[in-house]
């Protein structure tokens, strides 16, 4: 099994690193994608792709935990595990057994701003699937005691969270972060809200946001177009629709330097240093990109792993990441490492947050990132369950179906002057919010 798994992921470097040599002349494009907006205002995508026998279906609805209402956090989680938890026809049990017996599978997940149904069905079976779907979508019963149940299984989730000292980081730094913002909680809610959620709640939430004019459906893999209008099409224009809410989303984030520090008996102090970041439509999300894979998500191309890890050994992992949604998110440097070297580490981190910011990104640098993000691209389209996926993510952030073949042009764009733009732009060392978890005498902080 070990040499299997080895070999598996010696053929998928392999093939990345012939895509990052061969990058260099080469454009992507998308199959082809119809989009059809149906009388029920449902977008539906459909893209044909006949290498496997499967068909996807993945449903996004504009509900993610950002729509939870004050003080119910956690609501949009668990209105849409509920879907999977029993139908008006179907027990949990029952639903579980057919995707077993069909080899499929059937999920539903929630993050900040959308949600997610999605189907994985084999050709043969996809009338039975796509009924299972739909009764799924449209016919969910909410069962009293599955709906207990999820909310016990979720705060054991909760509570077993605070004994990950990366978790606890984490939560504490989004929620001094997000002074008031629907992005400030986490997604699954908190000890504190998820035992006040209730069969009712999640019955109201979904009869308010689960419609199509909220909604949009990729169908992708072995199917037709013509076998969706005359097999699917039928099905989903009787779903109807409804008027959706208008909730304004309000955002302040903390703007001054701040430091949190929670004491654990352990030998790694977990840090995460970072601020405001920026939104998906963002006209510079190209070049914080580029930026931002040089500074730290560039693995060992990255100046925060070649300072603080190659240099001088103080983490094993340490990367920066930004989280740019339907609205601005945060912008992250997440590391462990030995108590008595967190101060270092954080010292050597804010230091190479100023010098980008200082100077120009070197020549060797710049088109290292650019050829590791124009060639480790098709991995994002390399299977249908991600096609389905990313055609989805353009639709509803609007990026356009030639995003694919626009890629490379946009990141092959960005020059040091943006990349220097961007980092003087966006980043703010001196403003950072720093969350510690650790030991903190041994860390010299207590």
């Amino acid at each position: 099994m070990i040499l299997r798994i080895l070999k598996r992921a010696f053929i998928h470097i392999f093939f990345l690193l012939i895509w990052l040599v061969l990058s260099e002349g080469l454009l992507y494009a998308l199959p082809p994608v119809q989009r059809m907006v149906l009388p029920n205002h449902l977008v539906l995508l459909i893209c044909e792709e006949h290498s496997l026998p499967f068909v996807i279906f993945q449903l996004l609805i504009n509900s993610g935990s950002r729509q939870d209402p004050s003080g119910q956090e956690g609501l949009a989680n668990l209105t849409a595990r509920g879907l999977l938890l029993g139908s008006l026809n179907r027990s949990v049990n029952t639903i579980n057994e057919e995707v077993d017996f069909m080899g499929a599978s059937l999920n539903a997940s929630v993050g900040k701003d959308v949600a997610t149904l999605s189907l994985r069905i084999l050709k043969k079976d996809l009338d039975k699937g796509f009924d299972l779907f739909m009764e799924a979508l449209r016919r969910p019963a909410f069962p009293e005691e599955e709906i207990r149940r999820e909310i016990e299984k979720t705060l054991a989730a909760i509570q077993s969270e605070e004994d990950e000292p990366g978790e606890v980081a984490e939560k504490e730094f989004q929620k001094t972060l997000f002074l008031k913002s629907p992005y400030g909680h986490p997604v699954e809610g908190t000890k504190e809200s998820v035992p006040r959620l209730t069969r009712e709640a999640v019955l109201r939430f979904y009869q308010t946001y689960y419609h199509p004019n909220n909604s949009i459906l990729a169908v992708v893999g072995d199917i037709t177009v013509e076998e969706i209008r005359k097999k699917i099409i039928p099905h989903l224009i009787q779903w109807p629709m409804a008027e959706i809410p208008k909730v304004p989303f309000t955002i302040a984030f903390a703007n001054e330097r701040k430091m949190i520090k929670i004491d654990r008996g352990i030998t790694q102090a977990n840090i995460v240093l970072g601020h405001a970041g920026i939104s998906r439509d963002n006209p510079n999300f190209y070049s914080f990109t580029v930026m931002n894979y040089i500074l730290g998500s560039g693995g060992f191309s990255s100046r925060l792993v070649e300072e603080i890890r190659i240099k001088r050994g103080l983490a094993y992992s340490v990367t920066s990441y930004f989280d740019a949604g339907k609205y601005p998110g945060s912008f992250q440097i997440v590391l462990q490492t030995k108590n008595s070297s967190a101060r270092e580490a954080i010292s050597i981190a804010l230091e190479q947050m100023e010098r980008i910011r200082k100077d120009p990104v070197s020549e060797k640098e710049l088109e290292g990132a650019k050829k590791y993000l124009i060639g480790s691209f098709p991995l994002r389209l390399d299977t249908q369950a991600k096609l389905a996926s990313f055609i989805t993510v353009l639709e509803y952030h609007g990026l356009g179906f030639d995003y694919a073949s626009q890629y490379r042009s946009l990141i092959q764009s960005v020059t040091k002057e943006d990349g220097l733009r961007v980092a003087q732009k966006y980043l703010f060392p001196e403003k950072t919010i720093l969350v510690v978890v650790g030991n903190l005498k041994e860390a010299g902080m207590d």
